[in-house]
């Protein structure tokens, strides 16, 4: 492995345990969750941007390149949601805070189900009978698809399941 697969590997294992922190505090919004959060996000960007890097899959830009650029703008969109709740905050402007926290909340854990997927297609990548020797095929395509979509359903049910509690512990 070279030092931009260690690199990646090592971002994303911290991106899991931070992730899986964050998502486990109670309270949320304490300095323990913003600090975990921070972590978070700060391996997310690492883990991306080495992913932006990586070519040997398809040998140029490919479907997980995109799945990392869509994975930025969530972060992005995520953090920007929590500033946002923080100056509404101070502001006074509890409505308004509410609305970012809610935002932030279903940016942030959809970042983490993305990072769940990501890891379960990586390791289908990895499957002997998912990339075969001419290069990825369509079993390599059906197995990572399959994988993503079945996690990305389950986690939108759990997401949207655990909302009401999450965003009350959050004070929204």
């Amino acid at each position: 492995m070279d030092l931009l697969g260690a690199l990646h590997l090592g971002t994303a294992f911290l991106a899991i345990a931070s992730g899986a922190a964050v998502l486990s505090l109670s309270p949320k919004g304490g300095r323990s969750h913003r600090r975990l959060g921070w972590v978070y996000v700060g391996s997310m960007l690492a883990l991306n941007t080495s992913a932006l890097m990586i070519y040997r899959l398809f040998g140029g830009f490919g479907p997980f390149h995109y799945f990392a650029v869509f994975s930025l703008l969530g972060l992005l969109l995520g953090v920007g949601s929590a500033i946002g709740a923080r100056k509404r905050r101070e502001a006074r402007d509890r409505k308004g805070r509410a609305v970012r926290v809610e935002r932030h909340y279903y940016w942030m854990t959809f970042s983490y189900a993305g990072l769940i997927a990501a890891f379960a297609s990586e390791a289908i990548t990895r499957l002997p009978a998912t990339r075969p020797a001419g290069g990825p095929g369509l079993s390599f395509a059906l197995a990572v698809g399959g994988a993503t979509a079945v996690i990305m359903v389950i986690a939108t049910r759990w997401i949207k399941g655990s909302a009401r509690t999450s965003l009350a512990r959050a004070g929204a």
